[in-house]
């Protein structure tokens, strides 16, 4: 199969022949139709987080179920499926009060890049090839855990299933499960990339007022507006905090999120609520990054400062119901996807990506 792999950090992938084996005890061989180019994978490219290599790269899918292994009862061949990069193991403290993406067996495969048995299915010229999240999307196949899909209705587009795989999950989980914004709340999302939109999508969902929207990018900021704020910031011309107690009478917003992984933009959503208000950090910040908040602030104006993971998921029940949002058409999910590449083009995704110049793209593989 072709392949996107990451031999050395700072370099571009590379899109090659990769030998691939079947599903063992427990997996699931999915064929790849679509893949979602997420700045998360970025981060591991450049080195700001560490990753074994060589690694084929992607965590953001969705495809076909060519092959089950033995025991496998939750898919077969035919299903489609959504890929996710925090499979869980349903029955660990974590998964058992409700927080499966902080389970144990997510970590396994983002700290080994291997199955659960301690090998890869993946080899090039006898070389081992490691998993990436245990998706390794950027691929035309990839081998799964059983844990690591969730099945999803036929006639959902495979590119809107893979986005809510990664950003859409993220984002409008961060809204309804993390944070848990009640109708009429005022919103402000810091940053207006693929998981910041969904942010606001999530505050528009559940309806928020108003949605506060800053960016760098005045492109960014009108699309922001397609999808539900109600007032934009350019924070590269004018001081957030002002700006958005300017738009809420001198209070701040109830909720706040910052979508980029910028610790100044962390602080600056914390200093911009208003009392009693609440910061979810939603962005990946580098490996070992810190950040600071004004001890007052936190205590005698009883603000909350927290991160939020994965959109704080359950996914065999939240994956469905986004999809149902999205078929209903309150969640629109497909518009978000501004560009469609062949995975040979993987590296273009990526430069248009880093020059803000997609909301979203997504990779074809197969398709040339």
């Amino acid at each position: 199969m072709r392949a996107a792999v990451l031999y050395e950090v700072g370099q571009p992938l590379r899109v090659e022949d990769v030998e691939l084996d079947g599903p063992r005890d427990g997996e699931v061989l999915v064929r790849i139709r679509a893949a979602g180019v997420c700045h998360s994978d970025y981060h591991f490219m450049k080195g700001d987080l560490p990753i074994g290599l060589p690694c084929v790269l992607g965590h953001e899918g969705a495809g076909v179920v060519e092959e089950v292994g033995r025991g496998v009862t939750a898919v077969r061949p035919g299903d489609h499926v959504v890929m996710l990069f925090r499979p869980n193991c349903g029955h660990c403290e974590f998964c058992s009060q409700g927080r499966p993406a902080l389970c144990w067996m997510a970590a396994q495969f983002r700290n080994t890049g291997s199955m659960l048995d301690g090998t890869s299915r993946m080899r090039s010229g006898g070389a081992e090839i490691k998993h990436f999240l245990g998706v390794s999307c950027f691929a035309e196949r990839s081998v799964v855990p059983e844990q690591g899909v969730v099945p999803i209705p036929k006639d959902v587009p495979m590119e809107v299933a893979a986005l809510t795989g990664c950003a859409v999950m993220t984002g409008v989980g961060a809204v309804m499960n993390t944070a848990r914004v009640p109708p009429g709340a005022s919103v402000l999302v810091v940053g207006a990339g693929g998981v910041g939109l969904n942010c606001v999508m999530g505050a528009a969902l559940v309806g928020a007022h108003p949605i506060i929207v800053a960016d760098l990018v005045d492109a960014k900021l009108e699309t922001a507006l397609d999808f539900g704020a109600t007032h934009v910031v350019n924070a590269r011309t004018r001081d957030m905090v002002e700006a958005v107690r300017e738009l809420t009478n001198g209070e701040g917003v109830d909720y706040a999120f910052e979508a980029i992984g910028s610790p100044p933009a962390m602080g600056q959503a914390f200093r911009s609520l208003r009392r009693g208000g609440a910061a979810t950090v939603v962005g990946i910040a580098p490996l070992g990054t810190t950040m600071s908040v004004d001890a007052g602030e936190l205590v005698y104006q009883e603000k909350t400062l927290r991160g939020s993971y994965y959109g704080s998921t359950r996914p065999q029940t939240d994956m469905p119901r986004l999809l149902e949002l999205f078929r209903a058409g309150k969640l629109p999910i497909d518009r978000l996807i501004s560009r469609r590449y062949p995975l040979e083009q993987v590296n273009e995704a990526y430069d248009a990506l880093l020059a803000g110049e997609v909301a979203r793209s997504v990779l074809i593989p197969g398709q040339g």
